[in-house]
Order: structure tokens, then sequence, then C-alpha cells
């Protein structure tokens, strides 16, 4: 095993800030020094240090790079040109750093397909791609299969693994050399090249392929290296899907950067996580907040406090989890930060401030220009005022998060496949004639010291009884009550009102009483902000990337002849049981909510 990395003490945020400039400042300079020339660097730095540690297979720097190399070359002999796109569709392994890394470092787009979609969903990330080829994981061939049916066209397929009679990459890539390409051996590739295709979660539609450059994958990489300084002897903790920008470039790049190491999982699991996290020497973990959660929730692991963690890093921890969390597991320090694929925003808490997502201080604002403007829930659009101009937000008022584009790298929109798609994202006119800021989606409100706060999904709030809500506060304020192990909330339509009311879709412990929770509930929450009725479900659907799926329980609502779970609704200071006859007086105005 390797040794423990020493916990650093703290210091000043500021020297996160410089760190994540300094390793910024230089990118710029040298339009052809993408990443896979980056690790190229590092192997001839690091050599046999590990790198990227599977559970089948470990690869060194150097092995890292030679395996990139041989797919580069594998590629250029296939015909593959620069320009082309290539989907990948593999589980979590080493192999699939080295895949991507290789193919764009000829010039080839690679499209990371989400291996939990299935059929027509499926279908449409492939088609949107328009991929040359498929290189694709043995065990997900019936997953393939299954989507087949759906396409127009069918791309030629290799298979990636053990035990298929068919094409297989990495036997055809064995026969090439592993050194470093020579410049008259493949094109010129630059940082405003496209790199890669990295798909939205699609939890309000299908989803939508965000265009990744070259230079958005330095800068992603770099600036987190200089937020969490990463030395050799630091190692990483990394179950988040490969096809997501944190998982597969911002948490495995910025670690490398340093010449650490990244333990690659296939899945997330609370009952093996100390083990592997101890085991494996693990210094630093890169969490999505619901991970933190179910780590809380989980009995006592005899290891939960012997881990050498120094730094947990992230987004989605929720106030009431973080400080269980960190006083639990004794962490040292955590980064929960802001940041989307396609975003030209992001927020970095680095002063550790419980519950806030970042904050952008003073010298970084010519930087990351952020803007918080009001929002009106119904519409679902800005407030404009008489002139015309968006209004931005005082301080403790909830709006939408915009991030201003310009022709500077770091402001610039790179987009969907789709037009369309890119264009409902973009803003204009908002401060002053001309000016375009990107839509977030996320409804956000900062506090007196600048820090900005998470609030909810635009979409997910709703409006009832004449108020706004914010599902995650509603969400937080349940989980605080006796017996309430999760909870998601969503509005539903309830007939003959205006608005949409809250549901809660809840697991709970074995003595959940409906009566209790209605109390306590009435104590945290204002009437309108009070859910109106309750599901209980024995667990709750999450995505890839653990966000919850609210789209099919919101449609289903709260009518017991569609809905198969327990069903309760608020009755005279209770919530007591939900049948055909009690819906049906909500239905006639008879009973109202």
């Amino acid at each position: 095993m390797l040794a423990s990395a020493p916990i650093p003490a703290k210091r000043s945020s500021t020297f996160g800030w410089i760190g994540a400039l300094e390793r910024t400042a230089q990118i710029d300079a040298r339009p052809e020094r993408t990443f896979p020339r980056v690790i190229d660097e590092l192997a001839a730095l690091h050599g046999d240090r590990p790198a990227l540690i599977g559970e089948d297979e470990r690869l060194s720097h150097a092995d890292l790079a030679a395996r990139q190399n041989r797919y580069a070359r594998w590629a250029l002999a296939e015909g593959l040109a620069k320009g082309d796109t290539v989907g990948l569709l593999m589980r979590n392994r080493p192999d699939y750093l080295a895949l991507w890394l290789g193919l764009t470092r000829v010039g080839v787009r690679v499209a990371l397909l989400n291996t939990n979609l299935r059929g027509a969903g499926l279908a449409h990330c492939i088609a949107v791609a328009a991929p040359r080829c498929l290189i694709v994981e043995v065990g997900l061939a019936e997953v393939l299969a299954g989507a087949q049916g759906h396409l127009a066209e069918r791309p030629a397929v290799w298979w990636h693994g053990a035990g298929a009679d068919f094409q297989r990459i990495g036997d055809a890539a064995a026969e090439y050399a592993g050194g470093p390409l020579a410049e008259d051996e493949a094109p010129a590739v630059t940082l405003t090249d496209e790199a890669l295709l990295i798909y939205t979660s699609g939890t309000t539609g299908l989803p939508k392929a965000a265009r990744v450059s070259h230079h958005r994958i330095m800068m992603w990489t770099h600036w987190f290296a200089g937020l969490i300084e990463p030395t050799p002897e630091d190692r990483t903790y990394n179950c988040l899907p490969l096809y997501h920008s944190v998982g597969g470039v911002v948490a495995t790049g910025s670690v490398l950067l340093g010449g650490g190491s990244v333990v690659i999982r296939e899945k997330f699991s609370a009952r093996r996580f100390w083990d592997d996290v101890v085991g494996e020497d693990c210094t630093l973990f890169q969490y999505i907040g619901e991970l933190c959660r179910y780590l809380t929730l989980a009995p006592e692991h005899p290891l939960e406090r012997a881990h050498a963690l120094r730094l947990c890093a992230g987004n989605g921890l929720r106030p009431d989890v973080w400080a269980r969390f960190e006083s639990r597991f004794a962490i040292p320090r955590i980064l929960e930060f802001y940041a989307a694929t396609e975003g030209t925003v992001s927020l970095y808490n680095v002063e550790g401030r419980v519950g806030a997502v970042g904050r952008v201080p003073s010298f970084m604002a010519h930087r990351s220009p952020a803007l918080l403007v009001r929002h009106d829930v119904e519409a679902g659009a800005p407030v404009r005022g008489a002139d015309g101009f968006c209004l931005p937000c005082d301080r403790g008022e909830t709006g939408e998060l915009l991030g201003r584009l310009s022709a500077k790298a770091e402001h610039r929109f790179e987009g969907y496949t789709s037009a369309a798609d890119s264009d409902r994202k973009v803003l204009r006119d908002v401060l002053k004639p001309g000016d375009a800021w990107m839509r977030t989606g996320d409804l956000m409100r900062q506090d007196a010291q600048g820090f900005f706060h998470f609030v909810d999904r635009i979409g997910d709030t709703f409006r009832w009884k004449g108020e706004n809500v914010a599902t995650t506060e509603v969400a937080e304020a349940l989980c605080a009550c006796t017996g309430v192990r999760e909870a998601m909330v969503y509005g539903v339509a309830v007939p003959g009102s205006d608005g949409r009311a809250g549901m809660a879709a809840l697991t709970v412990e074995p003595h959940f009483d409906g009566a209790r929770l209605h109390a306590e509930i009435a104590e945290r929450l204002p009437p309108y902000a009070r859910p109106v009725a309750l599901r209980l479900c024995s667990e709750i659907g999450l995505t890839e990337t653990f966000k919850q799926k609210k789209a099919a329980l919101a449609s289903e609502g709260f009518d017991p002849a569609r809905v198969s779970d327990p069903l309760l609704v608020s009755d005279a200071n209770a919530y007591r049981p939900l049948d055909d006859s009690t819906f049906a007086r909500i239905c006639d105005g008879t009973m109202r909510l």
C-alpha cells in the first residue's frame, strides 16, 4: 500500500484560488498542448507510479500513456479522421480513460454514452452523435442490441473485453507502438477542437449532447488541481460514472496532474466504501451529495474514522447532511462546488461554508461573472422591468443563476449538437442591449457574505396558495422529522385549484407515524409549503448521477387508481390514508386541501 498522505494544516482560502489561477494561466499559450499530450508528460515524470486502479486492472502513468498511444495509432490505421465521432459504451474501468484519451489525441471526437440508458433512449444518444463506429463493452452487447432496432443507421461495432468472437479493439490496438506520437504522425489537434460529447442527465426529457473542447478539458482539470493541490502520494476514490464530466474528467484528470492515482469503482456501495477507502489508502473522495447521505444512514463501520482522507470534493451536499457527514467520519475538509458540463459559470466553496455552493471573490469577478436575476415561477422566465432588461436580485432574494457569455474561451458557450437546444440556453439583452448570458436553470440566493446557496431547479419549484415553494427546502425539513429516511418533493395538480400543491415521496422507518410527522412539519414549514399528500415508497428512484427522478411520480399525482404505493393525505392535523372515496371528495371540492 502507499503511505497515507499527511493532512495539511488549514490555510487561507486565497491559496486555493491562487493555485487554480497559476495552473490555468499558461494553457492558452500552448494551443497544441491537449490533455493526451499531458498524459505523455506525466508518464515521463512519474513512470511506474500508479495512475488508475480498477477492480481487475492497474495502470501506471507509463502504462496509461502507452495504452492511449496504441489506441491513437489504431484509430489512424482504421482510417478515422479528425472530426469523426466514435461512440463509447463501457462501464467504469481504467481502459475507459485510455480509449477516449487515445482517440482524442488524433482529433477524433468521442461520445460518452450512458450505460444505464436502454432502447430508444440509448438510440437517441447514438443518433445525435452520428458516430463512424461504436466501441462497446462485451458485457453490454444486449444493451446495444436493444437500441439498434431504434436506429435508422447502425454504425460498425468494435468490442472491448474478453469473450467476443467479433473484432476486439484491445487485440487490434496491442499491435501498435506505445511511445509518444511524432508530430508528422497525426493531424494537428489544438485546444479549440472538439474532444468529447457528454450528455445531460435527461431528467426533463431526452438527454442533450454537450460539446466539450480540448480547452474545456484542460481548464477543468488544471483549475480543479489548483484547488485540491494533488501530490504523487494522493489517491482519489471515484465511483462516479466516467461518462459524465465530474467522474470522467475533473476527478480523474486533476489528480493525475499531480502525479497521483485514481481508484475507479463501477458503482457506489455504502457497505464496502470504508473497506475500499482504507484498503487503497485513499486521501481524496469525489462525492455527489446523495453518496454522503447514504453513508450517514449506514450502520457504523469499524473503519469509518480510520481513513486517511484529507479532502472530500463534490457537489449537492445538503446542509443537514454536511454537518453529520463531517463530524461522524472526521472529515478534515470539504470542497463543495457548482458547475455544469455545458456551463459558463462555476462556483467553489473553498472556505468550507456549510450549505453554500460557493462564491465569486472580488478578484475573480472578471473571470467567473455570475448574476442572479428575478424569476417568474409561473411563466418559467426571468422578470423584466419597464426598460425590458432583467432585474438583478437583492441579497437574500431567490433568482436564476446566469453566466455571462463572451468571445473569451472560458466564457464561450460550446453548446449542444442541437442548435435549437443551444439557442434555448442563451438569454439576451439581460443588462444592456446585445449582451448574452447562459441560463443555468437553477434557482439560487446569495447571502450577505456573497456565498451562493442552491434553492431548486426551475421546473421543480412550484406555486401554491400564491406562494413559491422550493422542493429542496421542503425535502430538508421532512428529512429532519422523526421516522423519515428519504424525501423527494414535487408539485402536483389539484382538481379545481390554481397552481400545484406539494407532494412528497418518502421512505420511512418502521416507527413512522403520520400524525407526528404532521405536527413536526407544521413547526418547520409555513402552511403553503407543507405537503398535502405523501407517497410511501420502498425506495426513491435516482438517476446514475444520483439525481431524483421526479417527473414520473409528479405525472401520477396522488390518484389511488394510478399509484400502487400507499398514499396519505393531510386531514385534520394528521396524514391519513388516502383512498378512492377521499380522492373523489377532493376532486368534487367537498374536501379542500
